[in-house]
């Protein structure tokens, strides 16, 4: 069983005196460069000139820099741009800028694992990856509670990198929830099969067939959107609380026995058969090169997709459901501003 690490096991002073700069100012670098101000780290925000980034980083507090000039010296610089952004940004200027005995950091070892990032080595190379989105690293934290991470030590040049992942989760909040030690390959493997075969793709394809199996049966949208989409959430909730378990003894009976006898004939030996052939994708990196030449020929069918998505009868019904009622419009509106 994997050992899990708390604050207790680490040391935060490892980052004392270090130069941090986080480069991107989206959901991870948002949370983690607030939360590392706020623990005392001397810390640098980079975006680009006149983006969103650069207001939103201005709006907190920050002095934002371009990635040229904040890079130059950095002790700490922090990958926090999108994954296919993060190789251009690192060859037009990041690569040049790192000093030998520097750490890079991420928090997904997607540009490093499929080797879009060639980091010398020289430099310590390591991973800090929050199991949340960064609106939640950054609430939990504010709270005095964190969100779960996994650090990784892909080159320690300098014999400390391990210490310095685990200050960073120690200064984001994670340490107080629990880190366990991976390694790059497992991490992005895992992460991305999770996102797609469960998490989001699994997910949402299972919430569509399921909406749309009841309306072409009948039954009124609205019904339907409660039924496959809106309680979604309350089971998730008991799951996250206290797994399967707790999730059944929540229940009725009657909702228990037809999970237990009808939820294997839904995820059945077809579905499994997807399942190992998605992994067998991402492991051969046939998922990586598909998803940056994707981004490299300009997102045309991501963009075609999300517009079919955003057009379905589901997220219409839902959208309409939902400014219906307040506190749920509310929630989002919270999450966005943290």
């Amino acid at each position: 069983m994997a050992t899990l690490y708390y604050e207790s096991d680490g040391d935060f002073g490892a980052l004392k005196g270090k130069r941090i700069v986080v480069l991107g100012y989206g959901s991870q670098g948002h949370a983690h460069a607030l939360n590392l101000r706020e623990s005392g780290a001397d810390v640098t925000v980079a975006v680009r000139p006149n983006s969103e980034g650069w207001a939103r980083a201005e709006s907190h507090g920050w002095t934002p820099q371009t990635p040229a000039d904040a890079c130059k010296d950095a002790d700490v610089i922090a990958m926090m741009v999108p994954d296919h952004i993060q190789a251009e940004l690192w060859r037009s200027t990041v690569k040049d800028l790192v000093k030998p005995g520097a750490t890079l950091l991420f928090t997904h070892g997607f540009c490093i694992h499929f080797g879009q990032i060639d980091a010398p080595t020289d430099a310590n190379v390591v991973m800090v990856a929050p199991k949340g989105p960064g609106h939640l690293v950054r609430r939990l934290y504010t709270e005095g509670a964190g969100v779960p991470a996994l650090i990784a030590v892909e080159n320690d040049a300098t014999g400390d990198a391990k210490q310095i992942a685990m200050a960073w989760a120690i200064g984001i909040g994670s340490a107080r929830a629990g880190v366990i030690e991976t390694t790059f390959r497992e991490e992005t493997e895992s992460d991305l099969f999770g996102e797609q075969a469960v998490l989001c793709g699994g997910a949402t394809a299972l919430i569509e067939a399921g909406f749309e199996t009841l309306v072409e049966a009948g039954y009124a949208p609205e019904i339907a959107y409660f039924e496959v989409l809106h309680e979604l959430k309350l089971i998730v909730d008991l799951l996250y609380e206290g797994g399967m378990d707790w999730m059944r003894y929540s229940i009725s009976d009657t909702a228990e026995y037809g999970d237990l006898t009808r939820g294997p004939r839904v995820i059945g030996p077809e579905s499994r058969a997807a399942m190992r052939e998605i992994l067998g994708e991402i492991q051969r990196g046939e998922f990586a090169r598909e998803f940056i030449l994707e981004k490299q020929t300009g997102g045309t069918t991501m963009r075609m997709l999300r517009m079919r998505a955003a057009e379905s009868q589901l997220e219409e019904v839902g959208a309409e459901l939902r400014s219906m009622m307040p506190f749920v419009s509310q929630a989002r509106k919270k999450a966005q501003e943290v």
